[in-house]
């Protein structure tokens, strides 16, 4: 039998993260954001806003796998899609809280 043809990639394709890789990375991004909003969170509001993060990344997988390298266009994904949700969650504003995390993502 041969090696599944996910190893197999090219120099500059990228595989799918692990979804350990996904969870630390959306605890790391948004302990950044709250560091940036001057905000206190509690930490069962941040836990579930982790939790949130995770799920919709799940969901676009894909995509966001295809664009890793476009830090903008994921910038732009998270204040469509994730900051509605969190902001509602931790009583901020969206748009502060979009900006919060691009500052920190570096989009």
């Amino acid at each position: 039998m041969g090696r599944p043809s996910f190893e197999n990639k090219g120099r500059h394709e990228r595989q799918l993260p692990t979804p350990r890789t996904i969870r630390r990375s959306c605890k790391r991004e948004l302990y950044r954001t709250i560091k940036r909003l001057k905000v206190h969170v509690p930490p069962d509001k941040a836990a579930e806003a982790e939790r949130l993060y995770y799920r919709k990344v799940i969901e676009h997988l894909v995509w966001i796998a295809e664009n890793g390298s476009n830090r903008k266009l994921l910038a732009d994904w998270w204040a469509r899609h994730v900051a509605p949700d969190i902001a509602r969650l931790w009583q901020v504003d969206e748009n502060r809280l979009a900006a919060a995390f691009r500052d920190g993502f570096g989009g």
